[in-house]
């Protein structure tokens, strides 16, 4: 083999490695789906999403079902509107819960959703009513401390006696 061939080889593997790192970190990222299955969009209104941003998963018994498309603010209610691509090979029922839960402590937060019983399917343009807010620990941790607080001022003094 003479020399310029050798660089030639070179090169197609350099290009086929940095193609294939690229296409790993879209992936990693979730900034590219690379599927081409179809999907149908509906909504939901939280009180507080938290830290929840496009592009998280949606989950159904662990399994994801779709990704977050977009989030709004409702000037009207005061409240955060998602929009949740699903995909199609998924259906749900219309009275489906959706609630905004955290991977684990301090992980990312995504979409559940707890299929209903309803004999009618979502379709898309649909809004989800039955929902549940992100649970933020600041909030959990503050309450704790002021009950363990109130409880403090509330002992009977004359138990030190």
């Amino acid at each position: 083999m003479n020399r310029s061939t050798i660089d030639l080889w070179v090169g197609v593997f350099v290009a086929a490695g940095l193609a294939a790192l690229l296409f790993l970190a879209l992936k990693v990222g979730n900034l590219a789906s690379f599927s081409t299955s179809q999907a149908y969009q509906v909504y939901a209104k939280f009180a507080n999403i938290g830290g929840l941003k496009v592009r998280a998963p949606i989950k159904s018994a662990g399994v994801v079902v779709g990704r977050v498309a977009d989030i709004r603010f409702d000037n009207e209610s005061y409240e955060a509107i998602v929009a949740m691509n699903l995909d199609a090979a998924y259906q749900f029922p219309r009275d489906t819960t959706a609630k905004i839960l955290t991977s684990g402590l301090l992980g990312e937060q995504y979409v559940g959703l707890e299929a209903g019983g309803d004999g009618v399917m979502l379709k898309s343009g649909d809004r989800l009513r039955l929902t549940q807010s992100a649970v933020v620990l600041e909030n959990l941790i503050s309450q704790f401390l002021f009950s363990k607080a109130a409880e403090g001022k509330d002992a009977p003094k004359d138990a030190a006696k």
